[in-house]
C-alpha cells in the first residue's frame, strides 16, 4: 500500500493529479463497500480535489504536507457542516456546528476529507458490532470483526480505501483494530492531542490518534495534529524524552504466561528476537497492577460516560420523542436513541457514582489508578519502552458481543496505557492462521509520557 510520501512524490512530479488519487481511492471504497467501513463517503471529493490541485500547481513543494492526501474520520470527530452521529440513532441527522481542533489542523495541512467511518456506538465496544447503522467486516476475513471501537477507520486503511484515517482510543480502540486489520495505530500521550470536537466517552481516558499503513505515516499525522490548544485545558507542552539508539525493552513475562494464544505468543517471541538481533536489550519486568486494569477501567469509564452522555436528552441534540413531561421526554428519547451497550454502561456508571457506592467503587478505582501510574513511572526509570502483544488473540468471529464480560477482556493488554496516560503504538508482527484465513496480529510498544519518538523509532525496526 502506498504511503503519504509516495503519493506526495508523484503529485509533485506531476505523474498523477489529485483527481487521479481521489478517483483511485473512491473506486477502492466502492469495490469494498460490502465491508461496511464507511458510514458516508463525502459528495464533494471532486471539488476538494480541484482546490488541492490549484494549491499544488501554485506552491509546489511549498504546499502543505498533506495536500491531495485523502483521510477518513471516525464518526465521533466533528467536521463543520457534516453529519456526526457517533454511530448512534440518538444523533441521527445531527450536523457539526464547528470543526474539531484536529480537523482544523488537517484542513490547514491540505488533506482531502474523504468520509466518516463506522464505529461502536459512542466508542463503546471492541468489535464495531455496536454500531446502530451497520456491521463492519475484517479486511482479511469477512466472517470476523475488524476490532473496535475504531473498526471502520482501521478497516478503511486495511482495505486500501484511504491511506490514513483518524480514530479515538479510550481503552485500546485504535490499537486493537489496528492489530486485527494489519495496520499501524498510535494512541498518543494523554494531552498531546486536543480532544476539542471529539464526542466524549471517558474524558480522562479519550485520545485521538492515527491509523496508517506505515509507522512513518502515523508519525506524519501525529506531527500535524499534536500540540497545545486553548480550547482543551488538558493539552500539555511536551517534555523532551531522549531516544537511545539501542533501547532497553521491558517484557512483562508473567502477564503473558497465560491467556495468550500460543501462535500469537510465537509471533511475539520472534519479534522480540528480531529486536535483540538489532542490538536492543530485553529486560524482564513485573507489571503487578496490569491485571487490575480492566476492572479499574470498567468502573472509571462508565462513571465518566454516564456524566458525558447526560447531554443527549432530546432537547439539545439529535432525535426527540416528544412528551409534555420533560422526564418522560428524556426517558423516551434515550430509550429509543441509545443501543443496549450504551444503556448498560450508563446504568453501571450511575450505579458506581451513587451515594451508597461511590467510595466502595469509584473512589477505590481512582486510588488503584494512582498506584498503577506510579508503577509505570518506576518501570520507565529502568527501561525505555515496554513490549507485549497488542491483543491476546487475532480477530474473533462475529457474535462475541452477546457475552459482554468476554468482550471487556479484549482490552486486557491495552487499557493500562489509557489509565496511566502513556503513549502506545501497535504495529503488525506477522500473521496466524484460523479456519484457512491468515489473520494479522500486532505488537504493542508503550513509552513514558511524550515518548512518541521512541515508539516511532522502534516501530520502524519491526514494521
Amino acid at each position: 500500500m502506498r504511503t503519504i510520501a509516495d503519493i506526495r512524490k508523484d503529485l509533485l512530479a506531476g505523474t498523477v493529479s489529485v483527481a487521479d488519487i481521489v478517483e483511485k481511492y473512491l473506486g477502492r471504497a466502492e469495490e469494498t463497500q460490502d465491508y461496511g467501513a464507511f458510514l458516508e463517503v463525502f459528495d464533494d471529493l471532486e471539488e476538494q480535489a480541484a482546490y488541492a490541485q490549484k494549491i499544488l500547481d501554485t506552491k509546489g513543494e511549498n504546499s502543505p504536507l498533506l495536500t491531495g492526501i485523502p483521510i477518513a474520520f471516525k464518526d465521533n470527530i466533528l467536521i463543520h457542516g457534516r453529519e456526526a452521529t457517533s454511530a448512534s440513532k440518538i444523533l441521527e441527522g445531527y450536523r457539526a456546528p464547528y470543526d474539531a481542533t484536529v480537523t482544523k489542523k488537517l484542513r490547514a495541512a491540505g488533506a482531502i476529507f474523504f468520509g466518516r467511518t463506522n464505529m461502536d456506538e459512542f466508542a463503546m465496544g471492541a468489535s464495531t458490532e455496536h454500531s446502530a447503522y451497520q456491521k463492519t467486516k475484517n479486511p482479511h476475513d469477512s466472517r470476523r470483526v475488524p476490532g473496535g471501537s475504531s473498526g471502520g477507520s482501521a478497516a478503511a486503511v486495511g482495505l486500501g480505501s484511504v491511506p490514513v484515517a483518524l480514530g479515538s482510543d479510550t481503552a485500546g480502540s485504535i490499537r486493537q483494530p489496528a492489530a486485527f486489520c494489519g495496520v499501524v495505530g498510535l494512541k498518543p500521550t494523554y494531552g498531546a492531542v486536543s480532544r476539542y470536537g471529539l464526542m466524549a466517552l471517558g474524558s480522562s481516558l479519550d485520545t485521538i490518534g492515527p491509523l496508517a499503513t506505515s509507522v512513518a505515516d502515523a508519525e506524519t499525522l501525529f506531527s500535524i495534529i499534536a500540540g497545545m490548544d486553548s480550547r482543551d485545558s488538558t493539552t500539555q507542552s511536551p517534555t523532551p524524552v531522549s531516544v537511545p539508539k539501542k533501547m532497553k525493552v521491558g517484557i512483562p513475562r508473567k502477564l503473558l504466561s497465560s491467556g495468550v494464544d500460543a501462535d500469537v505468543l510465537g509471533r511475539f517471541e520472534e519479534t522480540v528476537e528480531l529486536l535483540q538481533s538489532q542490538g536492543h536489550s530485553i529486560v524482564d519486568i513485573e507489571l503487578a497492577t496490569a491485571l487490575y486494569g480492566v476492572p479499574v477501567y470498567y468502573i472509571i469509564m462508565p462513571a465518566e460516560a454516564s456524566a458525558n452522555l447526560a447531554r443527549y436528552d432530546g432537547i439539545r441534540f439529535g432525535i426527540q420523542e416528544y412528551d409534555p413531561s420533560f422526564n418522560a421526554l428524556f426517558s423516551k428519547t434515550r430509550t429509543k436513541g441509545f443501543g443496549p451497550e450504551v444503556k448498560r454502561r450508563i446504568l453501571l456508571g450511575t450505579y458506581v457514582l451513587s451515594s451508597g457506592y461511590i467510595d466502595a467503587y469509584y473512589n477505590a478505582a481512582q486510588k488503584a489508578r494512582r498506584v498503577m501510574q506510579k508503577e509505570f513511572v518506576d518501570i520507565f526509570s529502568t527501561v525505555d519502552v515496554i513490549a507485549l502483544p497488542t491483543t491476546p488473540a487475532p480477530a474473533f468471529e462475529f457474535g462475541k458481543r452477546d457475552n459482554p464480560l468476554s468482550m471487556y477482556l479484549e482490552d486486557i493488554f491495552t487499557v493500562f496505557a489509557n489509565l496511566t496516560g502513556q503513549p502506545a503504538l501497535s504495529v503488525p508482527m506477522g500473521t496466524v492462521v484460523r479456519n484457512d484465513a491468515e489473520l494479522p496480529v500486532g505488537i504493542q510498544f508503550i513509552a513514558p509520557h511524550f515518548g512518541e519518538q521512541r515508539l516511532f523509532t522502534i516501530g520502524k525496526e519491526v514494521a
